[in-house]
Order: C-alpha cells, then structure tokens, then sequence
C-alpha cells in the first residue's frame, strides 16, 4: 500500500472555509492600507542571498531557508570545507538564492532598483508570504504571510503617528478590541546601554532585553552575563524589569535615566511626539503603551519600533510589529532614505479572531441554493436560471450528475446549503420553481421573478 502524502513540518493545507477567513482579514487590511494612502507591489518568493544575508542580525540569518543551486550544486564546492562538514562557510559556494524572510528587506532592495521610477515619499503595502526555518509552534509557521505598509522617503514622525491610527483601524474593524500596540525607541536602547556602560554590547542587550517576556527577569540577566554584560551594569538597567506608570509617567523616567546620553534623549523626544500626538488625536479600540523591554531583535531599526499583542483574553504571541529604519536602503547604495513601516501577522490573527469566535457567519457562506439534476431538459431549464441569478450576485449551482435525488439532498446538507430548487417537468411547462428550504422544510412554487427575491 502506498504511503499517505504529507506535507512539511509549519506549513499547512487551507480548507475552502479557512481560505474564505483568511480572505476575509486580508481584505479588511488591504482596505484600510488603500484608505491610509498604501499602494501594493509584490516582489519575487525568492531573493539573491547576498540580498538577505546579514540584515536581520545571527538569530535572522540562521532562520533564512537557502536554495541549493541547479544542476550540480557541488561543482563550486571547496572540497576542503566540504570534508571537514564546514557548512556555513560552505553556503555560498552552493546556494546563491534564498527564500524572503519578510518583506522588508525585499521592499528596501525594490526601492534602491527603481528609485528613478518612484515618486516619495513612497507608501506601498505588500501582502506575501514568507519563509523561516524556525521551529513550529502554536503560532508559528515557517511558511507564513505578512501584511506590511512602509513608507520611504520621509523623516517626519506623523508616519508614526498615522501608523499607529491604522493599526487600531484594523484591528477594531475585526472586532479585536483591547489590542495592544507596545512602542519604543532604539535610541532610548542605546542610550540605556550608553549610560550603563554596556555600549559596545548593544545587540546582545537588546536581543536579551527583548525575551524579558519568555524567558523572565532572571533568563534575561543570565544571558546578559553570557554574552560578557557586567553585573555592575545589569544593576543599574534593573529599575527597567519593573517599569510601570503611564505612559508620560514612563517618559519622565526615561528623562531622568537617560539625561546624560544625547541619542538616548532624542528617542525620549521622538516618544514623547508620538505617544502625545496619539492621545490627542484618539484611538478607536486599541490600546497605546509605552514598553522599554521591547528591542525585537533586529538590527536595521534605528527609531520607534513597534509590537502588537492581541486582546488579554487570548494567549498568543504578537500579531503585528514593525518600526524606523533610517539605514536599510544605504545597505544597497542609496544614502539618506528613511523609512518606516509595520506588519501584521494573519495566521496569528487568523487564530486570534477563531478563538474569540469573531468571524462573521457570512465569511464561510457557501452557495445559498443548489439545483437538483433531473435530467439533461431540467438541467438547461436550472441552468439558464443559475446564469440569470449569477447575474444579480446570487450563490446559486446545479448538481452536476442526474444521481438519485436522496444523494443531492445530502449532498447539500453536507455543504451547508439552505435552499434546494427543485425543476420537473410540471414546473418547466408553468414556467416555476419549487424552492423547499432544507432547513424548516417549507416548500413554494414561485417564477423567476418571485426565486431572485427569495435568494437574494
């Protein structure tokens, strides 16, 4: 017997009601990023490795799938390396392709290859999907989609501010309530390690900092320690494992910490623009909050950085992040383009709205009648209907064979179907349908006119 297919571990299969859902948030995202003034790009699933590499920090690049190369990828290998099983610095010699690990990098190469060709600043939103060789979890995928709006070509923080808005536009349009949105400022995070005298460990503090909320208080010092940060400084970060106040008491304390180190306080300001602009102007549903642990570990942003945790009641990582990233383009030549930008997670979303049991029963409707198959006459008699109802935006389908009559009924219940029509020779000679509601059992005999009215 042959062996039952599978497929790879953190990828899935989509049934026709799991497609619909999906549908269903990326529509509203991609509505509110077309409101906010986003318009949408694709880029290719894979990009040059050089392209990739070494833009998202150690832990990134070990997560980026590699593409061997065609034909005999060995051909180019150093036989040394290959027998001594060095496969890192084996790599380049054979895979010279990877897949994307988000669409941020992608977005920054897009921008440096036709910049002639955009006007800025430049708004785009992609929606794509994305590979990481992480290890699958609830949550967590290696093949994934992201959502993400960036803008390039302008410095100005009301990108934040505007960021923030579309956020809590989405996410109050689903239904998700009491979302968090998490802010901070990576030159606060230097300016931490400036003042503590960890600067020249400024990755490893942050990468640290940023597991607080896995790992807790103690997993974050001890791997401050690993990676060569003094207990004399790790004392003097300590009041940040327990910040709390809102978030201009926040600010204030970041003032005061961060007085002698000049980056440090120009985050400070840039987080006092943003997070007081924010509550002036108003937020819908979601909730603003000032987190000085959150670093995400990546190396290419250089102002805000942004994190979304979902509603309290649900137990899920983030389902949406991003920030400033004032150096990205430079990478590949093009000087002095900032940018910024966020994403939004839709499988995490996707789980988040299926638990709070969000999703209207709209979303996964199937065809609100199907045409029971007599035989060859009433089947073009229920099709020459079917096209007109189409017409008029209504689900509607003929049973493809002429099988029993039980088995079509069945047939539709099993789908979830509503109505049945039913089309003999009587109701061809009146010009009728029998429309019976496979719910309450009720039965009519009405034209065509009366069957639109009754479907629509």
């Amino acid at each position: 017997m042959a062996q039952k297919p599978s497929i790879p571990k953190g990828t899935r299969d989509f049934s026709p009601a799991e497609v619909a859902k999906r549908q269903y948030i990326i529509s509203i995202i991609k509505s509110n990023f077309e409101k906010f003034g986003f318009q949408p790009i694709e880029t290719p699933s894979f990009e040059n490795s050089e392209t990739l590499m070494g833009k998202y920090g150690e832990e990134g690049d070990r997560l980026i799938f590699k593409i061997l190369n065609s034909g005999d990828y060995l051909a180019k290998a150093d036989v040394t390396l290959l027998q001594n099983k060095e496969s890192n610095k084996l790599t380049s010699s054979i895979s010279e392709k990877a897949l994307r690990y988000d669409l941020t990098v992608p977005f920054a190469r897009y921008v440096v290859q036709h910049q002639s060709e955009i006007e800025f600043p430049f708004k785009r939103y992609q929606i794509q999907p994305v590979w990481r060789a992480d290890r699958p979890q609830k949550g967590r995928f290696r093949e994934f989609f992201q959502c993400d709006a960036d803008v390039v070509g302008s410095k100005s923080l009301w990108q934040e501010v505007e960021l923030v808005q579309l956020y809590d536009s989405v996410f109050t349009e689903l239904g998700l309530e009491g979302a968090t949105i998490k802010i901070n400022n990576r030159k606060v995070l230097s300016g931490i390690a400036e003042v503590i005298g960890a600067k020249d460990k400024l990755i490893d503090f942050t990468v640290a900092l940023d597991k607080l909320d896995k790992i807790g208080e103690d997993g974050v010092k001890k791997e401050m320690i690993e990676k060569g940060i003094s207990e004399s400084a790790i004392e003097k970060v300590q009041p940040l494992f327990h910040f709390t106040g809102t978030i201009s008491e926040k600010i204030s304390k970041l003032s005061t910490l961060l007085a002698e180190s000049e980056e440090g306080m120009k985050g400070v300001e840039e987080l006092r623009f943003i997070c007081e602009n924010v509550k002036n102007l108003g937020l819908n549903s979601a909730i603003l909050d000032l987190d000085v642990t959150l670093a995400r570990g990546l190396n290419y942003y250089t102002g805000a950085i942004f994190e979304v945790a979902p509603p309290k009641a649900v137990s899920m990582g983030s389902v949406g992040g991003g920030g400033r990233y004032d150096d990205l383009t430079g990478i590949f030549g093009l000087k002095d383009i900032s940018g910024v930008g966020i994403s939004f997670g839709l499988d995490r979303i996707y789980l988040v709205i299926e638990e709070l049991n969000l999703f209207p029963e709209t979303v996964t409707s199937t065809s609100k009648a199907l045409f029971i198959n007599y035989g060859e006459k009433e089947a073009f008699y229920s099709m020459k209907a079917i096209a007109k109802l189409r017409i008029f935006g209504i689900k509607v389908e003929l049973y493809p064979d002429n099988v029993k009559v039980g088995k079509q009924f069945q047939h539709a219940d099993k789908r979830g179907i509503t109505f049945a029509v039913i089309v003999g020779e009587t109701e061809m000679n009146e010009g009728k349908f029998a429309l019976k509601n496979l719910i309450s059992g009720e039965q009519f005999l009405l034209d065509f006119e009366g069957l639109k009215s009754a479907l629509l």
